[in-house]
């Protein structure tokens, strides 16, 4: 008696094709927007009445290359970096810059005090508070019953 061994065959979903560890491979060469290096990368909690969003932004210059804007209920970071590295040795001179931009855009949370939105920078980090209104304090009010 022999036996016949019959091979299953399960349909190709999309997840399949990224789990590969040929994937990184897959993404060598692009366009530098697409480094990991150069996105903008950010960690948001919220503490103490407000939301506190923290960017890395190592070597940008806050005065001139940060931009941040609200509009429509959503806060835009956007930033450019300028990276300029310039080697003399043995004579010969090798220069290696690479120049981006990158942003990143996020909706503000409900209650948010907009005109109180305060940012800083300090050691490749910056950070933008967003504190939440205070809530309205609802005094106490009677309401009359009628007869109709």
């Amino acid at each position: 008696m022999s036996k016949t061994l019959v091979k299953e065959e399960r349909p190709v979903r999309l997840w399949d094709w990224f789990d590969t560890p040929e994937l990184p491979r897959w993404f060598e060469g692009m366009q530098p927007w697409f480094r990991a290096e150069d996105r903008l990368r950010i960690e948001q909690e919220v503490m103490d009445g407000m939301t506190v969003i923290r960017a890395e932004m190592p070597g940008i210059d806050p005065d001139k290359d940060v931009e941040i804007t609200i509009t429509d209920g959503f806060l835009r970071i956007r930033a450019e970096r300028k990276f300029e590295q310039k080697e003399d040795k043995e004579g010969t001179t090798r220069t290696e810059f690479r120049y981006g931009s990158f942003e990143r855009t996020m909706r503000v949370p409900e209650g948010v005090s907009v005109d109180d939105i305060v940012a800083s920078y300090k050691d490749g980090i910056l950070e933008v508070r967003l504190p939440f209104k205070a809530p309205a304090e609802i005094q106490p009010h009677k309401v009359e019953v009628t007869r109709s």
